[in-house]
């Protein structure tokens, strides 16, 4: 197997990605990124930014990510709260507007544009039965990389599809848990990337405030050897060492 060659000697990378710009995010995930001169990446929720809106300016000045999620988090009807939206009524330009949408909408508050995307709830399909399709394609022609959810190992550099990138759930997991999945990134050179949507102490969908920071402090230690930035930039090293 072909060794991945990270910047400044280092044995693996690290995302931090939190999904629909949840008020903890804003109130508790933030500051101690910020302690930790950590960048993190979010893939908004429009409805939920607005209540932190400020925030949210202040992230993206100060180098965090902010990225694509669709406009209106489509997932499939077998989730209750996406009956009324399900993916399996949708068509491949009804997504296409929702991407170039939820750019434009960012462009506008932000003066960014987004060249990352989050799959809302991990799946990549529109329709159902012989009408199924994926929407990767879509991904790939307007992003650098498009990251799943709930996926069960890192990515290897050398192989991954920036398209659809494996996040692994890091909701709800104690911290020998998510210390397992960076060794196993940094036994393999591998790019994991942590995906979460509440910060506290406890509760629904919830990354646990001090697993963050002890991983956040073990990523900065630079006798680890782990590259901790936002997918963007990782994903842009990877593609332009891979070309």
């Amino acid at each position: 197997m072909r060794i991945f060659e990270w910047p400044h000697g280092k044995r693996a990378a690290l995302s931090l990605t939190f999904d629909d710009a949840r008020p903890s995010q804003a109130d508790i995930g933030l500051p101690i990124l910020n302690e930790f001169g950590v960048k993190a990446t979010f893939f908004v929720s429009f409805n939920l930014m607005e209540e932190r809106l400020g925030a949210w300016h202040d992230a993206a000045k100060s180098g965090h990510e902010i990225a694509n999620h669709t406009v209106s988090h489509p997932c499939s009807g077998n989730f209750p709260f996406s009956r009324c939206n399900p993916l399996e009524e949708y068509s491949l330009d009804r997504m296409e507007r929702e991407l170039h949408d939820a750019n434009a909408h960012i462009e506008k508050i932000f003066n960014i544009t987004p060249r990352t995307f989050a799959y809302p709830c991990g799946q990549k399909f529109v329709g159902r039965g012989e009408e199924l399709r994926s929407y990767v394609p879509l991904v790939a022609r307007r992003f650098i990389a498009g990251r799943g959810f709930n996926d069960e190992a890192p990515n290897d550099p050398t192989f991954c599809d920036l398209a659809q990138l494996s996040g692994r759930d890091a909701d709800n997991r104690p911290l020998d848990a998510l210390m397992r999945d960076i060794e196993a990134a940094l036994n393999n050179n591998y790019w994991l990337i942590l995906c979460a949507h509440n910060v506290g102490a406890r509760g629904y969908q919830t990354f646990d405030l001090d697993a963050l920071a002890k991983i956040c402090r073990f990523a900065r230690d630079e006798k680890n050897g782990i590259w901790l930035d936002t997918v963007e930039k990782v994903a842009e090293f990877v593609k332009q060492t891979r070309a």
